[in-house]
């Protein structure tokens, strides 16, 4: 009990001097901000894109394709296909209609407001089962497109990041023009970084006769995708996988995820080194600048334990400062940052928002409280060794 009040007594002393170190404080606090806000900043481009690639997904839809295929872009189905697949047991129905969605999917050129330069943007071809299968897409402006005419609808993702998508506007796509006339929303997720339209047109465009890439369908229940996997996997005219929304964009957002936090993780270590070099520079100088008055502790009765523990709390306490500082500038600046990239899985630009997100605002936090730890350790053991003696002659 001694040795733990002596602790809160000379950690409590430590903590009222600081203003007396300020400049040595600050560089401690700047250089852990600066991991915290760096690894934060880093993170959150690949959370903020698995968020916006799973929010498209739900477990009661499933996705087919053709067997082998890891992408829309690769597959092929027949319309026969199609129908049998639409018409297989554990696919929710509408009275006799299947509740479903023929699909295909072609990039195209369009305009960067950012860069003005051309870069990819998906264009899907779906029928008007796509809007009950996803139930999250709300038309916000003008309205839906009309069969048989080139009309596009546009996620307001897309019409954030590419030029000439505003209602009313027209669009050209190799020899055909399109009539932007409506926008849509998706809760954003992917669907938003789309543009649609009716999918006869869009085979036609392309040549592409009835066949398609996808067949979305609605389940009667989550469990229901294992009877329909059975059923069309026992069927002799198909060579398909079906799998969940959910799975098929979690593997598409895999890729870049996990290319992101190769990065961010070792840049996140190599900063943290020299947060942690400064840390030690810092409570050294702090450590030999409080020499006398260590001493005059050591003097008095106070213990090496106390003095350990205190000048281990002012690395820490410095360190969660930088932490804290770091988190909230990360947040306010990162955090909803809307930009797009191209997905490799698609070969088309998605558009998402930076998630700064509590789980990694704690991680950051937890690194921070590392750094202060371990900066803290070997000045806080120098100052515990001090011989006081010595220490009163010097200062």
């Amino acid at each position: 009990m001694k040795l733990l009040n002596q602790a809160v007594a000379v950690t409590a002393l430590n903590i009222r001097n600081l203003p007396q170190r300020i400049g040595g404080s600050v560089v401690a606090v700047v250089g852990v901000a600066a991991v915290v806000l760096v690894f934060a900043a880093v993170l959150s481009m690949a959370t903020g894109f698995e968020r916006t690639m799973m929010a498209a997904g739900t477990e009661d839809t499933a996705i087919v394709m053709r067997s082998g295929s890891t992408a829309e872009l690769n597959s092929g189905l027949s319309n026969e296909q199609a129908l049998i697949i639409a018409n297989a047991p554990g696919v929710m129905r509408d009275g006799d209609s299947a509740i479903a969605s023929f699909e295909i999917y072609v990039v195209v050129d369009l305009r960067k407001k950012t860069t003005n330069e051309d870069a990819n943007a998906p264009l899907r071809g779906v029928q008007a089962g796509a809007f009950d299968i996803r139930s999250n897409v709300e038309i916000v402006e003008g309205r839906a497109f009309e069969e048989g005419k080139n009309e596009l609808v546009v996620g307001r993702a897309a019409q954030s990041q590419f030029a000439g998508l505003e209602v009313g506007d027209d669009i050209r796509f190799g020899q055909t023009t399109w009539t932007v006339v409506g926008v849509f929303e998706a809760g954003g997720s992917v669907s938003e970084s789309e543009l649609w339209t009716d999918l006869p047109v869009l085979q036609s465009m392309y040549r592409r006769g009835t066949s398609v890439q996808s067949v979305r369908v609605r389940l009667e229940t989550p469990e229901s995708i294992d009877e329909l996997s059975q059923v069309l996997a026992d069927d002799p005219r198909l060579d398909v996988d079906v799998m969940t929304e959910m799975a098929y964009y979690s593997s598409q957002a895999a890729p870049l995820s996990q290319f992101i936090r190769i990065v961010g993780y070792p840049l996140t270590v190599l900063m943290a080194i020299g947060a942690v070099f400064g840390a030690l520079n810092s409570m050294y100088a702090s450590v030999s600048v409080r020499g006398k008055e260590i001493a005059t502790l050591r003097a008095l009765g106070f213990g090496p334990f106390s003095v350990l523990v205190s000048t281990i709390v002012e690395s820490t306490l410095l360190s969660l400062i930088g932490g804290l500082l770091g988190g909230a500038v990360a947040f306010v600046v990162f955090n909803g940052f809307q930009v797009s990239t191209l997905n490799g899985a698609s070969f088309s630009q998605v558009v998402f928002d930076f998630a700064v997100t509590p789980d990694l605002l704690m991680q950051g936090i937890i690194a921070a409280l590392i750094i202060g730890l371990v900066g803290g350790f070997f000045p806080a053991l120098r100052a515990a060794r001090l011989p006081v003696a010595q220490a009163l002659r010097e200062l």
